[in-house]
């Protein structure tokens, strides 16, 4: 099947770049886009941990739509000195050993995380460990951080690092077009995170996440710290108020202790669960705003089962559940947090968004970026520009100039 899904892929490539070859960018934008849409129901064809290889494969191969077209202005958000085309994010977990960047930054997103990356390679959990539940548009994973680790990520960012600077200092000092010129489109080089994990077998989680600021820092325009995991004995304990604290400062001091130019060090980002107590969430607050973090992603996936998904195929299997269900708990955990911290630490919305109306409303209650993962398994390359559109529609519908307006809206 994997083949067959290789070939259709290919010969769609081939048989649109003969249909669009003397059309311009946009038209063969929104061409491959909608081509995108009767692809990426062959891979259901494949168990779903197999239709997510060839998915990163076809990636790393840019055998997937590259976005030409111009984010709306409306979508421009600004945060950690840093300008986002568009709010809109692929979150850690697709592609965990920075195997495909170039491609799916390509696809459109303002941003990508890769990850978690562990500093020594671990297979993960045993196989079955990916289940669909398509009636909610839902998965269950239990991956346990399969990762290739440190090294063979920071080879592969590095050689991308190297690209994605070029386009930038070619783009500063000759044209704005040069950027797009080098790297083959119009989506630019787009703002790379970087998800840290820990090794499964490790006693000392902090000097896990310390290796991997020190290895893979000077490549990522964000770090993320990822202690919400439900697929790694222990991990969630590290968010306790005293643990979090304690590993915050270490990583912070680890990183604060390389060299950085005038840019200044990357920003750092906690990523915590959805699972959490009322306390919990009042006291991992507190810690970021003591230690001034740089950001909050609410939130990973659940070990809870909603009413929606009771009575599915699978919906007993061990794991955390991702996908429409989780977005009513993880909006309400950031609309939480976002009234806690003051609305004064940038927070990245991530749980079961499927359409531009729900963005936004991750963007009202307190989200500055916002993140997808399960429904772009499910839908492919085109939600992206479907979700962009329909955000920059719900912005200008209710007035707002920018998605930086609309950050927090429900709270004023």
């Amino acid at each position: 099947q994997g083949r067959v899904l290789t070939g259709t892929l290919l010969g769609a490539v081939i048989a649109g770049g003969a249909y669009v070859g003397t059309r311009d960018e946009a038209t063969i934008s929104a061409w491959t886009f909608e081509a995108a849409k009767y692809i990426n129901p062959l891979f259901r064809l494949l168990d779903p941990e197999n239709a997510h290889k060839v998915a990163i494969w076809a990636s790393s191969h840019c055998l997937c739509p590259r976005e030409t077209r111009p984010d709306p202005p409306v979508l421009e958000v600004s945060v950690w000195g840093r300008t986002f085309s568009n709010p809109v994010g692929l979150a850690a977990g697709f592609d965990k050993n920075a195997e495909a960047v170039e491609g799916l930054l390509g696809i459109g997103f303002g941003f990508m995380e890769v990850g978690s990356v562990t500093p020594v390679p671990q297979e993960g959990n045993p196989k079955p460990r990916v289940f669909r539940l398509p009636e909610q548009g839902a998965i269950i994973n239990r991956y346990g951080f399969n990762s290739e680790g440190i090294v063979a990520v920071a080879k592969r960012l590095g050689a991308q690092h190297g690209k994605r600077r070029m386009a930038e200092t070619v783009n500063s000092a000759i044209t704005t077009n040069a950027e797009q010129r080098v790297l083959g489109g119009k989506a630019g080089p787009g703002i790379l995170g970087v998800n840290l994990g820990k090794n499964k077998t490790s006693e000392d989680a902090a000097a896990d996440y310390v290796q991997g600021v020190h290895t893979l820092s000077q490549y990522a325009d964000y770090l993320v710290i990822n202690v919400s995991s439900p697929n790694t004995p222990g991990l969630r304990k590290l968010q306790g108020r005293k643990q979090l604290k304690d590993l915050i400062k270490k990583v912070l001091a680890a990183r604060d202790e390389m060299q950085w130019g005038e840019e200044g060090p990357p920003p750092l980002l906690v990523k915590i669960a959805p699972d959490l107590s009322k306390q919990d969430l009042a006291d991992i607050a507190a810690v970021a705003l003591s230690l001034r973090l740089d950001g909050l992603i609410i939130a990973n996936t659940t070990v809870s089962r909603p009413d929606s998904v009771i009575g599915l195929v699978h919906v007993d299997e061990m794991g955390g559940l991702s996908g429409k269900p989780l977005f009513t708990l993880s909006t309400e955990v950031l609309r939480e947090m976002y009234q806690l911290t003051w609305g004064k630490i940038p927070l990245v919305g991530c749980g079961g968004i499927s359409s531009g109306e729900e963005a936004y409303v991750k963007i009202r209650a307190g989200a500055t970026l916002v993140q997808l993962y399960t429904t772009f398994a499910y839908e492919g390359p085109a939600l992206i520009p479907r979700i962009k559109a329909e955000l920059a529609a719900c912005l200008e519908r209710d007035g707002f100039k920018s998605a930086q307006e609309a950050i927090g809206a429900d709270h004023r």
